[in-house]
């Protein structure tokens, strides 16, 4: 039995999608059942409350349950406030977890991790992932951590985000010069890698990977891109990244949903990018280009 966590997130739904069209034996966790019903299509599947943050109420939803893919976390694309709070979803409710599933008899943790995820950067965001993924290899039971860099495909809060900026902008800002290199990786591609991770435990063990897509690209080329197949022709203005800090800092304290958030920043301060044949070499399979599924999909 596998029960996915944040069964209702933009990954995790992906996620169950697949466990439910290939029948394996699955329960998904959400938050609210009302809420989740309207975004999960998921055939028979059993759907189960559960908050990460409330530790009483993992139990049933780690009954029979042999492995874990865990993907409850808050991204920092989302600004914190009342009921979302980094610090006690990501590591407070990464630790219930892992506490519950100790005494469930669990075997096995899968962590949808990110990119970059690194110790001594302070109290960030990325300190906090790394918090979350160090509990989870230090608990006793089998683990395996997927960091995939920005995420494209249906519903993604990366490229929805960029999109939003360029259609309401007169102007598309730039975080520093727009040089900083990101590795775009289909959240298909990114599912497929931690299914094989959840059903393939033997050969998983242990295993902590970063991925990225086929292609890197910079910010700027990032933005063209999504310009280009938009239609839209806007001048993208680079800006100091400590003022575009400051800029998200005043978004956050005005805007229910700022297009982007201090934590948001953070990705900016290294390349997000992984090795090339990382997916190729750990997988086994190819992942799509975005540049491919742009001109495709065009954006979702």
């Amino acid at each position: 039995m596998i029960l996915v966590t944040g069964a209702d997130g933009f990954v995790g739904r992906h996620i169950v999608a697949r466990l439910a069209r290939d029948g394996d034996a699955a329960r998904a966790m959400v938050r609210n059942i009302g809420r989740a019903r309207k975004t999960l299509a998921m055939s028979d599947m059993e759907l189960i409350e559960g908050d990460t943050t409330k530790p009483a109420t993992l139990a049933p939803a780690l009954e029979g349950v042999d492995t874990i893919i865990h993907c409850a976390f808050i991204v920092a694309n989302r600004k914190q406030g009342p009921g979302v709070n980094y610090y006690e979803t990501n590591v407070r409710g990464t630790k219930n977890l892992v506490d519950a599933a100790k005494a469930a008899g669990v075997r096995q943790v899968c962590v949808m991790g990110g990119l970059g995820t690194k110790s001594g950067t302070g109290d960030t965001y990325v300190q906090q992932r790394y918090e979350a993924n160090q509990y989870v290899k230090q608990s006793g039971l089998g683990w395996s951590i997927i960091g995939p860099s920005v995420q494209f495909g249906e519903g993604s809060p990366f490229i929805t985000g960029l999109a939003d900026l360029i259609r309401s902008a007169p102007v598309v800002p730039m975080i520093g010069n727009g040089k900083r290199l990101f590795q775009p990786i289909w959240v298909e591609d990114v599912a497929t890698c931690i299914l094989k991770m959840a059903r393939e435990p033997e050969r998983y063990a242990s295993v902590e990977v970063d991925v990225g897509g086929p292609e890197v690209y910079s910010y700027a080329q990032i933005l063209d891109m999504l310009m280009r197949k938009m239609g839209k022709k806007k001048l993208k203005v680079p800006g100091p990244t400590p003022l575009a800090k400051l800029g998200a800092a005043m978004m956050e304290a005005v805007l229910p949903k700022p297009p982007i958030t201090r934590a948001a920043t953070g990705l900016f301060d290294f390349d997000n990018v992984a090795a090339l044949d990382g997916v190729q070499r750990t997988f086994g399979f190819a992942p799509l280009s975005f540049r491919v599924y742009l001109e495709d999909h065009g954006v979702d």
